[in-house]
């Protein structure tokens, strides 16, 4: 009987690596992942599927348990969705963003070098706010980076030194940039996400305006659930290699907001208000995706229209109890997601 491929999973327990981790299981893999710990449980997006993950508490500030890991686990296949991901506040905490978004893609290779373990596939989440202000329309993998926010350079160093360690070690490493992709699983003080859980906050008498940055910031927008379809494919190429995952359109921050309140029969200028406050010091105003190399190469293409997503994030949002971390801790059937782990 063959061996179970393994796969280790930093971010695990984020919209993409919940995704991801639903998929491998799907297709007959060992899911490993790393957790930080935390005196409150922060593993909402997988508690349907935690019992059938195996879960070590690390960081990707600690490079002793990451080599520790990838020697014990021996993975497979490594994808690192591990990240301060969230750009305006990388403006507020720039060392932290740097040490754990970019020095901890360099940990986690090096721990994989280290390991010795030259026939496993290591996938890199590279980000669309690399481009940031952009030097040609649409973006592809050719296209010039010109990054502006810590988040962002902190990216763009975490794809650099995975390409250099391919190059240098003949690691089979593949950077996926990702353009905005977005479900019902996003953190809720990300744009999109914020947006829908106002509307059915609204809906249900709890809340009575919601406050935004720029409106007219432009995001190639698709849904998160296909794209980690992407990321699994290029680890499954014969060569390895990078990939812009995108839909092609743009949309701007406004047109997500009008087209969630009228979902609900509701006008958005009544209730959205524009503040300062939400607006990053340098501004990515425009961003397009060109996905052609992954449909000609992989296979894969955004199948989610916009329209459809910004529909199912109100739908699941309407939902006055659906996904709430702070909930969390109610896990109603007594599930202990911590008592497999080791303390």
């Amino acid at each position: 009987m063959p061996t179970k491929r393994r796969a280790f999973l930093t971010g695990i327990t984020g919209q993409d690596g919940s995704y991801l981790a639903e998929l491998l299981l799907e297709k007959g893999y060992e899911v490993y992942g790393i957790i930080r710990r935390s005196s409150s449980f922060n593993t909402g997006r997988i508690m349907h599927i935690f019992k059938d993950l195996k879960l070590e508490y690390g960081d990707l500030s600690d490079s002793a348990v990451l080599t520790k890991l990838m020697n014990t686990i021996k993975p497979h296949e490594v994808y690192n969705l591990g990240a301060q991901s969230h750009v305006k506040v990388s403006f507020d905490v720039p060392e932290f963003t740097a040490e754990v978004t970019a020095v901890g893609t360099l940990r986690l290779l090096d721990a994989m070098r280290s390991a010795g373990l030259r026939n496993s596939r290591f996938y890199q989440g590279s980000s669309s706010e690399m481009y940031g202000l952009v030097q040609a329309i649409p973006q592809s993998e050719i296209t010039p980076f010109y990054p502006r926010s810590p988040y962002a350079v902190a990216k763009l160093y975490a794809h650099w030194i995975t390409v250099n360690y391919r190059e240098s070690y003949r690691m089979f490493n593949c950077c996926g940039i990702l353009f905005n992709h977005e479900s019902p699983r996003r953190g809720e003080t990300f744009v999109t996400r914020k947006i829908t859980r106002a509307v059915g906050a609204i809906v249900r008498g709890e809340q009575k305006q919601l406050v935004l940055g720029n409106l007219k910031a432009k995001r190639d927008w698709g849904y998160a659930k296909e794209y980690v379809q992407g990321m699994w494919l290029m680890l499954q190429q014969p060569k390895p290699d990078d990939f812009v995952l995108a839909t092609g359109e743009t949309h701007t921050v406004q047109e997500f907001a009008q087209k969630a309140f009228a979902h609900v029969d509701l006008d958005w200028r009544k209730y959205v208000k524009v503040s300062q406050k939400y607006f990053r010091p340098a501004e990515v105003d425009f961003l397009l995706g060109d996905p052609r190399k992954a449909k000609r190469k992989l296979g894969w293409q955004a199948k989610t229209k916009f329209d459809d997503l910004v529909k199912l994030m109100v739908d699941a949002d309407l939902k006055a109890d659906h996904y709430n971390l702070a909930k969390d801790t109610d896990l109603g059937d007594g599930i202990n997601p911590y008592e497999h782990m080791h303390e």
